[in-house]
């Protein structure tokens, strides 16, 4: 199931899970509901408390549908596209293994998340490979973005902690 979003091509998908004595089997992503091409498949663990982000490519920028395998998240997207009607706006929902909700955040968004349980195992489609070159990272407790992380306690990484504001990234980007 698509749940669309106030956001233009930001959409939420409710996964469909088929469970029995075994287990379960989980459909993740079909290309008749998304019509999108995804050469760049990662993945990434992370402890809990640890904030990812918010990460952009300046130059071709990448779709991203993202998937929690294992853990919980609290995941965010901020709107940069320069003509949108919700530019600078953020977006947040709990991606989970238990939920089975994934996002598909369209080009032109910065993504990242905070890891929620100690374990959290986290799938991303992109549509774009990755250009470390032209690789932003904006400050995740810029004031003018505000997001309002669900724990205080944050394990960031250098590059991280040194992302730019928001200020900076439309005056040497847009």
């Amino acid at each position: 199931m698509i749940i669309k979003t106030k956001f233009k091509d930001l959409f939420i998908f409710k996964n469909k899970n088929f469970k029995d004595r075994r287990g379960y089997f989980k459909e993740i992503i079909r290309e008749n509901k998304l019509i999108k091409k995804f050469p760049f498949l990662v993945m990434s663990f992370s402890k809990q408390n640890v904030v990812r982000g918010l990460h952009i490519q300046t130059k071709n920028t990448q779709g991203k549908f993202v998937t929690v395998i294992k853990g919980k998240i609290f995941d965010v997207a901020v709107d940069l596209r320069k003509n949108s009607k919700t530019f600078g706006k953020v977006y947040n929902c709990i991606l989970s293994e238990k939920n089975s909700k994934s996002i598909f955040i369209p080009e032109g968004f910065a993504h990242g998340f905070q890891s929620l349980e100690k374990e959290n195992y986290i799938i991303y489609s992109c549509t774009k490979y990755r250009d470390k070159n032209n690789e932003v990272a904006i400050n995740v407790n810029d004031k003018n973005i505000n997001i309002k992380w669900p724990s205080k306690k944050k394990i960031i990484s250098k590059k991280d902690q040194g992302g730019i504001s928001f200020n900076k990234y439309k005056e040497m980007y847009l």
